[in-house]
């Protein structure tokens, strides 16, 4: 995941760093291509699924929570801005990212929790930062290298987080 500390939102107070997690709670989707419901045919009238609160309170709360058992540093909310991939973001598009208050970057989550939502599957998503994407001006653009880097040295965190909580889930 790529991270936007600091963002022009004003309402996300702490930094994000490489390696921290963040719990996320909100999401943008800028995918395009990808199908996005389940209910392509409304033949049996309309299927609207409600998406304020697209992840579960109660697994969100079971990861914060064993989060600051384990003592990992983390955040507790956060937006991610879900981009089609595989490539990167150009320079215009992290700023415009940063602009709308999105705090970190993936390719996969706003597809996932739709679904899941529309599915009733209960679903939370922990985000590991790996780099600053390329708005950061004196700072080298994000790389697949960089990534791997930062995501090898923190999986285990990941991992240890999923084997403390999955007993914990109801």
């Amino acid at each position: 995941m790529h991270s936007y500390p600091g963002n022009n939102s004003g309402w996300f107070i702490k930094e994000i760093e490489r390696g921290d997690l963040v719990i996320i709670d909100q999401f943008i989707d800028f995918t395009r291509h990808r199908e996005i419901t389940f209910h392509e045919d409304f033949s049996e009238g309309p299927k609207h699924t409600p998406m304020a609160e697209p992840f579960d309170k109660n697994l969100r709360e079971k990861l914060i929570e064993t989060c600051k058992e384990l003592k990992y540093k983390l955040h507790e909310k956060g937006t991610v801005v879900t981009i089609e991939g595989p490539r990167f973001s150009t320079k215009a598009e992290s700023k415009l990212f940063r602009m709308w208050g999105a705090d970190i970057i993936n390719m996969s989550i706003a597809p996932e929790a739709i679904l899941a939502n529309e599915l009733g599957i209960p679903y939370a998503a922990i985000a590991m930062s790996t780099d600053y994407d390329c708005w950061r001006d004196g700072e080298e653009s994000v790389s697949w290298e960089q990534i791997l880097s930062v995501f090898h040295s923190n999986s285990k965190k990941v991992i240890d987080l999923l084997i403390k909580v999955i007993p914990k889930i109801n």
